[in-house]
């Protein structure tokens, strides 16, 4: 006998699951079967049946139950009644009939009656991409006609093309019985819906069929078809089986129960006869399986067990309304205290996330039996939200995260495989590079995935050490030329993985013998070349082991990737990919299980795809991939004592005190579906049959049911960039419409806006702290960081300290090396900050670009331009400097990178031109070791002498960087040997043609006593930033050395400090630091340094008078050649 067991709450049913489990059956060893419709709806039960079950107390076992889903209980049934029905389930199951179904396709795209299905997939083609993802869909159509009209199926069987009514299929769906009809063919199996009737009359003919003990039951279900229901029809004939449904309303089953069933979707009329608005909107599913259970089994015998009364709270009431299917007359008055339901309208997801994690902590404080264990949290788009949660509750963080949040026991279910496992992270990356560009971007987040670190053994600074030799190389995008024909450039190799590659190994082979300069980004050893190419200067020894890896590596890609083209038999491509896998990535040390969880998807696939003759191309074996990397939730991810976070299927119905709604936004909530045109059922649908807009409303109706306490909702209720409102999702509105006709406020306010809390965009806005200011009686928020933000907000204004209320104390006097003291003057914030404070002021770096270049910045153009003229100074000629750049990947491909190279070498030639004479004596350097009477030394290094010249040559404009570089490296040089007559020579880049600046010769005194005026300048530097911007203060100078008044000559500087097209020096970080965002340049002016600074000369404050300090000598004593 068929029983139908129902009630409105999960811990009833269960209570009487567990009284009829406790009456044993006739054999000891028999086990109990329960089916159940998912993981979580197992743990719970089985946590729920060991409070009954076994040993007295509450503190039983549940053991030998049998917890199998629906769906395979009633197959196995089907399987044991008709041993024709095991081949039949297997070889029609979608998974394996859709490999069938496309050779059908392919050995049929020449038919008349198949031209249409034919030209939609591309006849003849395997790379349109279309092909398995169309089979697919088509097999699961076949598989929901088997279990929703298999009469429909027995009369195409016969030849008759109809919907399973008689009435004929309409005209443009006359392909698909043929197409059945073929597979049907192919297979040489009858489908499971022909074989139906003759099992389930065997097995009501001979019960002893199957081998399930005398009493079955199937706890949960929502939805059963009409297919599954004939099969439970037959087993209840001589056995005992239990249905037990989470039915919200006993008003709602007496609505069901009146007249005769209906077929037909549209000629229901039960809903309509329903008073409660909600009740109509969110039961259809529950409505329909009670009036296809009346057609399957009308003698069946329902059972309604009761449950305790509903709480007085909004939350009880709004229950008892659905379980009466009533509307209350009047509202009731809701009390103060009342927070059994709560949304929370938010800006966006994040904030969704962080005002669920203050809900949840503000539950767990106002009630100390509350466990996390209690708290369900539900989100209709985990993958979405999933990386959110593990950042707002500090998921894998310290004990000593700053928010409580980080001590709640928080557990992510019902993720996808390639979130869980990450050898299918790489299978999924492996498939998205197949028949990709193959950028630098996609090649490094591979490098750097965990388990490709592990294989190659990188570690975080070599992944870094990758991105930096990728960028130098000049690589964007292509294996290889030959890679890059299928973009119509297979003649252009620059920028590609093997010219990138070759150019690092030959990098880690050879050293720069030129000599001459220093290297720049991208830049490379010289003009040396083998074979066609530039080595990458940027390797030394210690980076041979690393780049050996990184090459194979890349080797193993381009190999996988290789396999990942053309057309192959599944099997093969199944081997392939998990062969390429392994070579790629390896699991951790402690879980093995990665690398048999990835076989066994894959076999599992080859093995559904046994028999099949199509080959397949890539975009194919993505589509058969795709559910394989999709979310699939495991028994062991529920019910571990700790805040379960998943969708919405697996733990419906599950009775929790607290449930929360995650991110009911409109536009995902329902689901957003378009219905399928070669659907039969979805032309006229029939009671039963599935729709998932529906499934998502009952599954709001479930989690209604389901929270015992408090009910919490959160959706994004205004736009996170605008603050534009956005609308609730229809069922949320409609949620929202039946609270305001069930209660009111104190105050005659309608429940929603009682409810409804509408949250700050910002976390530190101080309404998450004020008590009651957000529907709570305390604070909100629980975030320490952000209240002390909203805290600091609330502060008066007041002017910003500055960077040092006073001066450093000297250090003790120490030798001075000539770089830092040039590095310091060139930058004193920076110098002070790096060489007293020890302090580096980070800046973001660049991604590796993708895209192949059509223009240059002006850092990548001046780049280009200093390697040149590297490479001229070194003795190459012009052209072929051209050519080694153009061979450097960081040029325009083709005739765009042509003319660039041509106008910067143009600009090369002048400046080269203008050092023509100084060049004449090969460079040299000298060392300097100069006393400066307190018992130190200034001790260093002059590169770039060339007799007594000391010739500096740059590709930028000439400016203040390079004179005062020049000046000081000259002092050291005439202070450390006076007699040779030292003279300094800089030469860079005008706006037409070259500039030239001349200093010395200078006598031995001025020399020394210039330098040790810019050391005790050094030496004052280290104990305070110095007020003297490199570029403003040379303006500023040099105004003032011609004759112009301070507030004129400043006026002027200040273009030099402001930001205007170009940014100004007031936006170098370590100016950002020292004098804050945005200064103006009287921060700089009205910097108080300790009074020797202070004179009464009518400068510009300090700055003015360390300016003329610094430039004065050497302005003096300058020559410039402009052209």
């Amino acid at each position: 006998m068929l029983v139908v067991h129902r009630a409105a709450g999960g811990t009833a049913l269960a209570g009487a699951l567990a009284e009829v489990l406790a009456a044993p059956l006739e054999d000891p060893f028999a086990s109990e079967v329960v089916a159940v419709p998912a993981k979580g709806v197992e743990r719970w039960l089985a946590q729920r049946l060991s409070h009954v079950l076994g040993a007295p107390g509450g503190d039983g076992v549940c053991a030998n139950v049998l917890f199998p889903s629906p769906a395979r209980l009633l197959d196995e049934v089907l399987q044991a009644a008709s041993a024709e029905h095991v081949e039949a389930v297997e070889r029609w199951s979608p998974r394996r009939s859709a490999w069938a179904l496309l050779d059908v396709v392919d050995a049929c795209s020449g038919e008349p009656w198949c031209r249409t299905l034919a030209q939609h997939l591309g006849s003849g083609s395997t790379d349109r991409g279309r092909r398995v993802v169309v089979v697919q869909r088509l097999a699961r159509l076949f598989d929901d006609y088997a279990q929703s009209r298999p009469q429909m199926l027995r009369a195409w069987a016969q030849g008759r093309d109809e919907r399973g009514d008689g009435l004929a299929l309409d005209a443009d769906l006359h392909w698909q019985p043929e197409l059945w009809r073929r597979l049907r063919a192919h297979l040489a199996v009858p489908s499971p819906a022909e074989l139906l009737d003759d099992a389930c009359a065997r097995l009501v003919a001979d019960p002893s069929l199957s081998d399930l003990p005398a009493r079955v039951s199937l706890y949960g279900a929502s939805r059963l078809s009409p297919a599954r229901l004939a099969v439970l029809d037959a087993l209840a004939r001589h056995r005992d089986v239990h249905l037990w449904l989470h039915h919200a309303s006993p008003a709602l089953w007496a609505a069901g129960a009146a007249g005769d069933p209906p077929v037909r979707r549209a000629d229901d009329r039960a809903r309509a006869s329903l008073r409660n608005p909600l009740l109509a909107s969110l039961s259809r599913d529950l409505l329909e399986l009670q009036q296809l259970l009346r057609r399957a089994s009308p003698g069946a015998r329902d059972e309604l067990h009761a449950v305790a009364p509903p709480p007085h709270s909004l939350l009880g009431r709004l229950v008892h309304d659905l379980a009466t299917d009533t509307v209350p007359e009047e509202p009731a008055v809701l009390a103060a205290d009342d927070r059994s339901v709560q949304v929370h309208a938010c800006h966006g997801r994040t904030r969704q996330v962080e005002v669920l994690r203050e809900v949840v902590l503000g539950l767990l404080a106002d009630d100390p039996t509350l466990e996390p264990r209690d708290v369900l949290v539900m989100c209709p788009d985990i993958e979405t939200f999933a990386p959110l949660i593990a950042a707002a509750f500090s998921l894998g963080a310290e004990d000593d995260a700053a928010h409580p949040a980080a001590r709640l026991r928080v557990r992510l279910a019902d993720r996808a495989l390639r979130q869980t496992n990450p050898l299918f992270s790489v299978l999924g990356q492996l498939l998205e590079l197949g028949g990709a560009r193959v950028t630098a971007t996609q090649v490094l987040d591979l490098a750097g995935s965990d388990a490709v670190r592990r294989r190659f053994g990188f570690d975080d600074d070599e992944v870094e050490r990758l991105r930096a030799w990728t960028a130098a190389a000049g690589v964007r995008w292509g294996i290889d030329s030959e890679h890059r024909g299928a973009w119509a450039l297979g003649g252009l190799d620059q920028g590609t993985w093997r010219v990138g590659l070759d150019r690092l190994l030959l990098g880690a082979a050879v050293q720069d013998s030129t000599g001459w300069g220093t290297t720049t980004g991208g830049g490379t050893s010289g003009g040396s070349e083998l074979g066609g190419l530039t080595p990458l200067d940027d390797v030394d020894s210690a980076d041979i082991d690393l780049a050996g890896r990184f090459a194979e590596l890349l080797d193993r890609l381009e190999a996988a990737l290789e396999l990942l083209t053309g057309s192959h038999p599944v099997a093969e491509w199944m081997a392939g990919l998990e062969s390429a896998v392994l070579g790629l990535a390896a699991p951790a040390p402690d879980a093995a299980w990665q690398e048999l969880a990835l076989h066994g998807e894959l076999a599992d696939i080859a093995q559904d795809a046994a028999g099949a003759t199509s080959l397949v191309g890539l975009a194919d074996v993505r589509a058969a991939l795709q559910r394989t990397l999709a979310g699939r939730p495991t028994r062991a991810s529920f019910r571990t004592g700790t805040m379960t976070v998943c969708t919405l299927v697996p733990m419906r119905s599950v009775p929790h005190r607290v449930v929360c709604l995650l991110g009911l936004d409109d536009g995902v909530f329902p689901r957003q579906t378009v219905r399928d045109g070669d659907d039969v059922l979805a032309r006229d649908p029939w009671v039963g049959e599935r729709d998932p807009r529906s499934e998502d409303r009952q599954l709001l109706l479930d989690a209604l049911c389901a929270a015992g306490e408090h009910l919490v909702v959160t959706y994004a209720g205004a736009d996170e960039r605008t603050g534009a409102p956005v609308p609730p999702a229809v069922p949320l509105g409609e949620l929202l419409d039946a609270l305001d006709r069930t209660a009111v406020g104190l105050d005659g306010r309608r429940a929603r806006d009682v409810v409804t809390t509408v949250h700050p965009l910002q976390p530190f806005d101080e309404r998450n702290f004020l008590p009651g200011a957000l529907h709570r009686p305390g604070p909100f928020s629980f975030d320490p960081l952000a209240r002390a933000g909203a805290q600091a907000a609330l502060r008066p204004r007041t002017a910003t300290a500055p960077f040092l209320a006073s001066p450093l104390p000297p250090r003790p006097p120490a030798d001075v090396e000539l770089a830092d003291l040039l590095r310091l003057l060139e930058h004193p914030a920076r110098g002070f900050l790096r060489q007293r404070l020890e302090v580096a002021v980070t800046r973001e770096e660049e991604e590796p670009a993708d895209e192949l270049p059509v223009e240059l910045d002006a850092l990548e153009a001046w780049a280009v331009g200093e390697r040149m003229l590297r490479d001229r100074v070194s003795g190459l000629e012009p052209a072929r400097c051209k050519q080694l750049e153009l061979r450097r990947g960081v040029l325009p491909p083709g005739r765009l990178g042509e003319v660039l190279a041509t106008s910067i070498g143009r600009e090369v030639e002048a400046v080269v031109a203008a050092s023509v004479l100084e060049r004449e004596t090969p460079p040299g350097s000298i060392d300097v070791d100069v006393p400066l009477g307190d018992g130190t030394r200034l001790t260093g290094t002059v590169p770039g002498v060339r007799a007594e010249v000391l010739l500096s040559l740059t590709y930028s404009r000439l400016g203040p960087r390079h004179r005062l570089r020049a000046w000081v490296q000259l002092l050291a040089l005439t202070a450390s040997a006076p007699a040779a007559g030292w003279r300094a020579v800089a030469v860079g880049r005008a706006a037409s043609g070259a500039a030239r600046s001349v200093l010395g010769p200078l006598g031995y005194d001025d020399a020394r006593s210039a330098l040790l005026d810019l050391v005790a300048l050094h030496r004052d530097g280290l104990r305070t930033p110095l007020p003297l911007p490199l570029k403003t203060a040379a303006a500023y100078a040099e105004k003032r050395h011609r004759g112009m008044r301070p507030e004129a000559a400043l006026a002027t500087a200040e273009q030099k400090w402001r930001d205007s097209r170009f940014p100004g020096e007031q936006s170098d970080a370590e100016h950002v630091l020292v004098y804050g965002a945005g200064a103006p340049v009287a921060a700089v002016v009205g910097a108080q340094p300790w009074h020797p600074w202070r004179t009464t000369s009518g400068e510009a404050g300090a700055f003015g008078e360390l300016a003329r300090r610094l430039w004065t000598p050497l302005l003096d004593e300058e020559t410039r050649v402009r052209p």
